[in-house]
């Protein structure tokens, strides 16, 4: 049986979380990590009370060069590729090309470069908690900068 404060205090209003809705119609632009990529706020991360954040990065250029080598402060980084691809390499020597309809987890703090990417794509970027830092940093014994 829920308790008396269960029932006038909801769960979301005890964590701070709320409902967030992102319309395509009215997208909300924000500086990003990438000068070459738009990325779009989805409001998760106000809406999570800091729990999450998830954007869209869209480009239409493609990528000019690797971003070179980094990782991200936080504890892990979801991506989905929406359309188009990218190829990254990560620090235990694996390369893996993402999709569209594909999806990746990176741990966090696991170095790693994204070194192509298709002329046209969009991702939908979800990580915890919802600041994530990226912090360039040197490549790993064997690979180049």
């Amino acid at each position: 049986m829920p308790s008396v404060t269960a029932k006038n205090k909801s769960p979301q209003a005890a964590s701070g979380q709320k409902v967030a809705h992102a319309r395509a119609s009215e997208p909300v632009l924000v500086k990003g990590r990438r000068d070459f990529f738009k990325y779009r706020d989805l409001g998760v991360a106000d809406a999570s009370a800091g729990a999450l954040r998830a954007q869209v990065m869209s480009s239409s250029q493609g990528l000019s060069r690797p971003t070179g080598w980094h990782y991200h402060e936080c504890e892990g980084q979801f991506i989905y590729m929406i359309k188009g691809w990218v190829d990254l390499e990560f620090e235990d020597g694996k390369t893996i090309r993402v999709e569209e309809g594909d999806s990746l987890f990176i741990p966090g703090y696991l170095r790693h470069n994204e070194i192509r990417t298709s002329e046209a794509m969009e991702i939908l970027e979800v990580s915890s908690p919802g600041v994530m830092g990226t912090t360039p940093c040197d490549p790993p014994a064997g690979f180049k900068a």
